[in-house]
């Protein structure tokens, strides 16, 4: 039995992990302890050995999952949460355990939006239109470049995910007045912003798993609602309540060459979010690194268990031989919400009829 300690066990992605791995017998061959910084969070985690651990950007982090380690035999460390992720990166060879990470520069780069930017640009990624701001000539200058007709752009933070911070703006006033709030109420200021081109079209997710520059599995969806986006600033939050999978060797080039270009030997989880302009030209936008997308059971009931591949892959075994790129047909609809149990509809399938004009 493998024994794995799960950073971010109380969130929603560390319960999807947990819900990839059960399936299939998955009770009989993996033993999981999750940590969490919140008592209450933990409590939702369906692993049974729980420990609330301080926060990773505090003193005894390192320490305390290094104890749970010993106490509980733990053979793998996922860390799910972004800032996890870099933290036990920087620190895995300090732990008794092994983990399956990507290498620490090519975290930092993905983690950083700005980096991420830069390194695309030289790589020709393509990727929106961007400019970092330090301060509020910068907001002049890239509404002058972007938006010389008073169109909207996208404003978020540089670090961070499910749109952090991020709000469509149109004018100098709106975005200084954001940067401001953010940095008063949250600490969130100068030189932690962007603002990027507004792309308009559908939403691409690419998820994938690699080992030694090998991409050894992946499959994308596109998102087509947001949970709460209808009551969020910018009407979107990155996490979907409605998503389809889609077979686009556009998504899919995109994405591979955006990896290889940080990291040839890219090793572990690599899921990038791309997004189509005006003009029908996707292009990415950033890539999560080292963890899953929230939802990766979705592609687990599908048959393309990630979570258990990526765990296999850590200890070394062989994984059985599945397409590298479209491993989940088009088609497949994953519709969850709040408190509710998601539910997998196949293209033309639907329960429902229509009435009315």
């Amino acid at each position: 039995m493998k024994r794995i300690l799960l950073t971010g066990a109380g969130g929603t992605a560390g319960i999807n992990f947990v819900d990839s791995l059960m399936l299939s017998g998955g009770a009989k061959k993996y033993s999981i302890v999750g940590t969490d910084i919140s008592k209450w969070h933990i409590e939702l985690s369906p692993v049974k050995r729980k420990y609330v651990v301080p926060r990773c950007t505090e003193p005894g982090y390192i320490d305390a999952l290094k104890k749970i380690i010993k106490r509980e035999r733990i053979d793998l460390v996922h860390p799910q949460p972004d800032i996890e992720v870099a933290v036990i990166g920087k620190h895995r060879d300090e732990l008794p355990a092994r983990t399956f990470l990507p290498a620490d520069r090519t975290i930092e780069v993905f983690q950083d939006k700005v980096l991420t930017q830069k390194a695309m640009k030289a790589a020709g990624v393509p990727v929106p239109s961007s400019f970092k701001i330090d301060g509020p000539e910068d907001i002049a200058r890239a509404l002058s470049e972007l938006a010389p007709n008073g169109e909207t752009v996208w404003l978020r933070a540089t670090k961070g995910f499910g749109s952090r911070a991020a709000l469509p703006v149109k004018t100098a006033e709106q975005a200084e007045s954001w940067i401001k709030y953010w940095s008063e109420m949250r600490g969130i200021g100068w030189g932690e912003f962007m603002i990027s081109e507004f792309l308009s079209g559908p939403e691409y997710a690419f998820q994938s798993v690699w080992k030694d520059g090998e991409m050894v599995v992946s499959a994308a969806r596109q998102r087509l609602e947001y949970l709460f986006g209808n009551i969020t600033p910018s009407g979107q939050t990155s996490t979907p309540s409605v998503a389809v999978s889609v077979e686009n060797e556009e998504v899919n080039r995109i994405a591979s060459s955006a990896i290889l270009s940080v990291d040839k030997k890219a090793t572990g989880i690599f899921c990038a979010d791309m997004k189509t302009s005006p003009d029908g030209t996707v292009k990415l936008t950033e890539i999560n690194i080292g963890r899953f997308f929230t939802t990766s059971n979705f592609f687990a009931y599908c048959g393309v268990n990630m979570p258990k591949i990526y765990v296999s892959l850590a200890f070394g075994e062989k994984v059985p031989k599945l397409p590298r790129v479209n491993a989940v047909k088009k088609g497949m609809y994953w519709i969850r919400s709040v408190d509710r149990k998601p539910v997998l509809i196949k293209e033309g399938k639907w329960t429902s009829s229509k009435m009315g004009v």
